[in-house]
């Protein structure tokens, strides 16, 4: 083989759905499986939920250290969510597509359509719907971590969000979880074979044609 090494662009995997439609439990699989894949850890303003960990699933900030990442623009997009607030802190990201690494957002879809306009070539969008709406309730009252207030808010947004469907590269229909989880890991090896993101591929030719024989 030619001595050329296989310099790429990551990208940004970006998956999107209503609470409770089963999007954390699609990724916490796809990052397990893949050691290529690093998640972008987003800041919140929310306290933690039963079980959840500053640092792993969220950096949970204060309203006044949220207020001085958006003056230092040191947030690619920042959204508000059932009366908090959430970001994507730019430098890891833009850093790690930099190396080469791909990275996940588990994010909602006012973040997605921010940072879609921000890195278009560098975006791959994933939607993920819920088989019903009936079954949507009973996955956020089997998982017992808000009160019924709360479930009902969710649930009064979530066709809100589905609406937004069209927006997205791809759409999951996730009524069987390992199907689901299938047909997201053959997008993510897919996209990350894209053309566009082969940096190496050009130089990689030049030198393949000019070889002597």
């Amino acid at each position: 083989m030619l001595n050329n090494p296989r310099i790429r662009r990551g990208l940004m995997l970006i998956v999107v759905a209503p609470s409770g439609a089963g999007k954390t439990s699609l990724c916490r699989r796809l990052m397990a499986d893949h050691e290529d894949l690093d998640l972008s850890i987003s800041v919140t303003t929310r306290a933690p939920r039963p079980g959840e960990e500053h640092g792993r699933d969220y950096h949970f900030i204060s309203d006044a250290q949220m207020d001085e990442l958006i003056a230092q623009d040191a947030l690619l997009e920042t959204a508000a969510v059932h009366e908090f607030r959430y970001g994507t802190p730019r430098e890891p990201v833009e850093k790690a597509l930099s190396q080469g690494k791909n990275v996940l957002f588990d994010i909602d879809w006012q973040g997605a359509q921010r940072i879609s306009v921000k890195a278009p070539s560098d975006v791959v969008r994933v939607f993920i719907l819920p088989p019903s709406m009936s079954e949507l309730k009973r996955r956020l009252v089997a998982r017992a971590q808000d009160g019924m207030d709360v479930i009902e808010r969710r649930l009064s947004r979530a066709k809100g969000e589905i609406a937004h469907w069209a927006e997205y590269d791809y759409v999951i229909l996730n009524d069987d979880f390992d199907r689901s989880y299938a047909e997201l890991a053959h997008i993510y090896h897919a996209e990350a074979a894209r053309r566009s993101r082969g940096l190496w591929i050009a130089p990689f030719v030049d030198e393949l044609m000019g070889e002597i024989i």
